[in-house]
């Protein structure tokens, strides 16, 4: 192994799937009341604990691992053979994870890349398999990096949301925006731009903006080879009705593969809420 790649657990990759592709998921935290608990580990936060947590307004929030949890893990893979690791992590802008890596890996006894994905959920988990499919083709440490970036700047994520409270709470947009959504009572679609998360449109309800999120993201598509996945906090049928759709509708550029339906990771989904319905278009350019 002597290119190891690393990511955080809000890319959202099943644990099989990371282990069949020798990808080491360093867990961020969600802090529910009094009680933290890891993301993405079998004795984790469940979706259904958090969105409960949520529609009760219990206080919750998210932590980023710290860079000596992030050294520690850089240090277990050198040991293991790694000469060099590739670590591929969401928006700088939306935590603090990619600065741990940066630190631990300026400490590292073998040389650390981070990448800044500039993105959320299987927006980061898209990128960092195209790392992987670099990195199993014998490709050295730039193209390995340069094959993250290039897919992480080829996808579209977007997110409708039933408020913009849960937003607001955790600083990610401001409260202006969110007064205005709920004094006019309308349904906002969010997307990521440049790292961000800014407002797209505005519908009046949540079955036009249900309908409007599967129309921008087949127009993302550009009639290019690409993967979806599509993530939800407590709706399962909105998310099972848009990935029907979607998989309908884009069976020429998925190529024979399937559209990814699942639950939202905890520290995402604390940010959203309930009712979150997003999808992730990634194009295989």
């Amino acid at each position: 192994m002597p290119l190891a790649i690393v990511t955080d657990s809000t890319a959202s990759l099943p644990p099989e799937l990371a282990r069949e592709r020798d990808i080491t998921v360093v867990p961020l935290q969600v802090v529910i009341g009094a009680t933290s608990y890891d993301e993405g580990v079998a004795d984790g936060v469940t979706a259904e604990l958090l969105a409960e947590s949520l529609k009760a307004w219990t206080p919750v929030s998210t932590s980023r691992p710290n860079p000596e949890e992030m050294l520690e893990v850089y240090e277990r893979l050198a040991a293991r053979g790694a000469q060099e690791i590739v670590s591929v992590h969401l928006s700088g802008e939306l935590s603090g994870t990619l600065e741990s890596a940066q630190l631990a890996g300026s400490r590292a006894s073998v040389r650390v890349t981070a990448v800044d994905s500039r993105q959320v959920g299987m927006g980061v988990g898209f990128a960092v398999l195209a790392a992987a499919d670099a990195r199993d083709t014998g490709a050295d440490v730039e193209t390995v990096v340069a094959a993250a970036r290039v897919r992480a700047a080829a996808t579209t994520s977007l997110f409708y949301v039933d408020t913009l409270e849960y937003l607001r709470r955790g600083g990610r947009v401001g409260a202006a925006a969110a007064l205005l959504g709920s004094a006019l009572a309308v349904k906002p679609i969010l997307g990521v731009e440049d790292g961000r998360i800014g407002p797209r449109e505005r519908v009046r309800t949540a079955t036009k903006a249900l309908a409007r999120l599967e129309e921008l993201a087949v127009e993302s598509a550009a009639d290019r080879p690409l993967d979806i996945a599509v993530a939800h906090l407590a709706s399962p049928d909105r998310a099972a009705q848009l990935a029907a759709h979607l998989g309908e509708r884009l069976t020429d550029q998925l190529e024979g593969r399937s559209v990814v339906v699942g639950e939202i990771g905890a520290v995402l989904g604390a940010h959203v809420g309930p009712g979150m319905v997003a999808v992730v278009v990634a194009r295989r350019d």
